[in-house]
């Protein structure tokens, strides 16, 4: 008996106290400011997040915030966290943010970014090899338009992205010319209308992006990055050239002002949890850019249909 009563009395502590934690929860009404940005995706990323947070009964607030100030809002807690950074184009900002140290790193948000080139169903019926690089080398004339023959063309990023491809088409050795785009909108319409014309396109792209939901885009197998491959011509496959290897893979990392962790440890808990896949994200990004749909009606979809896969970062945050 005495044994009995001991038990119940140390289940009834143990429910006791994970009720205590789980009303703990919010633990401060005061607003976890979430940054917004300039491009869907992240507006997807952020609002996925900050819904997720409002189930757990905190108050969110979406604050527009620019790329780059947005790391000294983070310093100044005026923005608490931020989900969706770039290697690639955040340079010493990123850098300079974490040595403050104001600001940490909460992990991978689960997205692959992916700059290369691409092609179309066409160019693989018309040039069988690929996806291997070195099958454009014998199917130059394929891609060729008015323009160009009996060069290939890449389709390129508009000039003043800061492409490399010029340089790239001669570490190959391939007999293409780079033919860049006006803007990202003539970049969407190049492969759409290959696709409608079933031409055959190469074009240089990047992913998460919402027309891989409507294009079936492969990726070139170009050699793989190598540290110094665009400066030491003896690094990568053509030993007379530089820029013969493949793009550097970057990451995309989430962060957070430091003090969060303290002020609301169970929301910190949640983000450093919470991903987003490729293919979370770009049928997301289809429905809002191409097909006209409310940000805020696309992730309420996303949550309702997704609860196995977020329920457990709420459940192991309040724990």
């Amino acid at each position: 008996m005495k044994n009995r009563m001991s038990k119940g009395l140390i289940l009834g502590a143990m429910l006791g106290a994970s009720a205590q934690a789980m009303a703990a929860v919010p633990e401060s009404d005061e607003p976890i400011k979430l940054a917004v940005n300039e491009w869907t995706g992240q507006h997807i990323s952020t609002h996925v997040a900050g819904e997720i947070l409002k189930t757990m009964g905190y108050n969110v607030e979406y604050v527009t915030a620019g790329y780059y100030p947005q790391m000294q809002a983070m310093e100044d807690n005026t923005v608490s966290a931020t989900l969706e950074i770039w290697s690639s184009n955040i340079g010493e900002h990123y850098d300079n943010a974490l040595a403050s140290g104001k600001v940490v790193e909460i992990g991978d948000l689960g997205l692959e970014p992916v700059e290369s080139w691409y092609f179309n169903a066409a160019a693989k019926e018309k040039c069988p090899g690929l996806p291997s690089y070195e099958a454009l080398k014998g199917c130059a004339e394929v891609f060729a338009n008015a323009e160009t023959f009996p060069q290939g063309r890449l389709v390129d990023y508009p000039a003043d992205w800061g492409t490399t491809n010029v340089d790239r088409l001669k570490g190959f050795e391939l007999d293409f010319t780079s033919a860049p785009a006006g803007s990202e909108g003539a970049l969407i319409a190049e492969i759409q209308g290959a696709e409608a014309r079933q031409e055959p396109l190469l074009v240089m792209f990047w992913q998460p992006h919402w027309v891989h939901a409507v294009v079936d885009l492969e990726l070139v197998e170009l050699p793989p990055y190598e540290d110094g491959c665009n400066e030491d011509a003896s690094v990568g496959v053509n030993p007379n050239a530089t820029w013969d290897c493949d793009w550097q893979r970057g990451y995309i990392k989430k962060m957070a002002w430091k003090g969060m962790q303290d002020k609301w440890p169970a929301a910190y808990k949640m983000l450093q949890a919470y991903t987003l896949e490729n293919g979370d994200q770009i049928p997301m990004m289809n429905q809002i850019d191409k097909e006209g749909g409310k940000l805020e009606t696309v992730v309420a979809e996303w949550i309702a249909s997704n609860e196995a896969k977020w329920k457990p970062w709420v459940e192991s945050a309040t724990q």
